[in-house]
């Protein structure tokens, strides 16, 4: 073993230690989130067969009980903030994860009806926020630390992925073969398994992770001056916002293929999974850039190829020829999606990784329900050609994000690729340091 070699090696267990608890506390969050693939789609089967709501109805349902997430970045300043048990983020895994898992079993013994479903969802939807802006700040926290954003943005988005990939099949076969209440009891189960990664406590993640400059806030007043005049705060959001900005590819694309092209209900659920799935190699090709190329680079390429990502959704015309699309689209967008996520963890101001990373959550998820709001319109509207028209507005906001990209994401953030520190970063994180610490004189 070289001398340069023998350092690295307690580094790289150190990695493997991050890696390793982030990705299984990723892997449950996935399937227990009431706006992941398994919560979502099993919903709205809920919704459209036991309770035969129309396409807009469906979507009003996704719009409306998703409120909390609309001002998600509460609960990220919430958690910028509070310190639930001593325990810092942890302890919003211990309190968080039981709660929302008494909520879904609440659900699963009620009579479904439209009110108790609303009802249910709105308060998991609620207490979830808190689990997402504990795990999101704490990656987002690790990866400024250890100058690793891009290689945590992939795990986190590779596993993510696993529980997204089964978690649609299932909702296909839940739909037609589950009775809803034990679909409850399952997403019980994954949330109680979030309060019990609360008890882990890795060095490797743990140490020290709060003393370090990043993780320094202020007084209210002065955390809230320094996010507002937080520059690269700004474009980071809108960049996510204007990438989940698809009218079509969720409420109306279910309801053409099931009602247009009559395919079963497990068709749009085996689309969502390949779909999904496509992903994951491109994130592989992510990992492996992002240390040999900087940010700006992944970020101009990535979107240049997921500009047309959604125009294969227009040659659908069969539910064959829908498994066989899924594929494609999917892996036009994986460096993109990755890249996105990159520049929003290392936009985050030091001490308020929480505020920004849920802000990015609730636009994300704000930009996904408004758009499949106007996209349902848009379908109801014209069954005959709504959807092409959706494929070309999906399109054309794609196509906003590389201004953005080019003219307002600032240099000094993506210039470095993973692992590297640029002189002009170290200056402006010495700057907002000396900021801080003068707002908590």
């Amino acid at each position: 073993m070289t001398e340069d070699a023998q350092p690295r090696a307690p580094e790289r267990h150190s990695n493997v230690r991050i890696f390793t608890y982030f990705g299984a506390l990723i892997f449950l969050v996935a399937l227990a989130s009431p706006v992941g693939y398994f919560g979502d789609i099993s919903t709205s089967y809920m919704l459209k067969n036991q309770l035969a709501a129309s396409a807009s109805e469906v979507a009003d349902f996704r719009i409306y009980t998703a409120i909390p997430v609309y001002f998600a970045f509460v609960f990220g300043f919430v958690r910028d903030r509070w310190n639930p048990l001593g325990l810092r983020d942890r302890g919003y895994l211990l309190v968080f994860g039981p709660l929302t898992a008494i909520v879904y079993i609440w659900l699963g013994w009620q009579q479904l009806t439209m009110a108790t479903l609303f009802a249910g969802m709105l308060v998991v939807m609620l207490s979830f926020r808190f689990v997402g802006a504990a795990y999101q700040a704490l990656l987002s926290l690790i990866g400024a630390e250890k100058l690793m954003s891009g290689r945590l943005v992939t795990v986190w988005q590779i596993v993510a992925s696993i529980p997204t990939v089964a978690s649609a099949f299932a909702s296909g076969w839940a739909a037609t073969h589950l009775d809803p209440r034990y679909t409850f009891y399952l997403l019980a189960a994954f949330s109680l398994a979030i309060g019990l990664m609360g008890f882990a406590k890795p060095k490797a993640v743990f140490a020290y992770a709060y003393d370090a400059p990043q993780a320094v806030s202020a007084d209210l007043v002065t955390d809230l001056k320094r996010l507002v005049r937080y520059k690269a705060i700004y474009p980071a959001i809108l960049v996510n916002f204007l990438w989940n900005f698809a009218p079509g590819a969720s409420t109306p694309l279910q309801y053409y293929l099931s009602n247009t092209l009559h395919a079963s209900d497990e068709i749009y659920a085996n689309f969502n999974a390949i779909f999904a799935a496509s992903f994951i190699p491109t994130f592989l090709v992510y990992g492996f850039l992002c240390k040999r190329v900087v940010l700006r680079k992944l970020l101009i390429w990535g979107t240049v190829v997921a500009v047309p990502q959604m125009i294969p959704l227009a040659l659908v015309h069969s539910a064959q020829s829908a498994m066989w699309l899924a594929a494609p689209i999917g892996l036009m967008g994986g460096i993109a999606t990755a890249s996105y996520y990159d520049l929003a963890v290392r936009s985050c101001p030091p001490g308020l990784q929480g505020t920004l990373m849920m802000a990015v959550e609730a636009v994300v998820y704000l930009s996904l329900r408004t758009s499949d709001k106007l996209g349902a319109v848009i379908y109801d509207a014209n069954p005959e050609y709504g959807f092409l028209y959706c494929v070309i507005a999906i399109t054309a906001v794609y196509a906003s994000i590389l201004p953005v990209v080019l003219l307002l994401v600032p240099k000094h953030i993506t210039a470095t690729a993973d692992g590297e520190v640029a002189p002009v970063v170290a200056a402006a994180e010495l700057r907002e340091g000396a900021a801080t610490a003068e707002g908590l004189r």
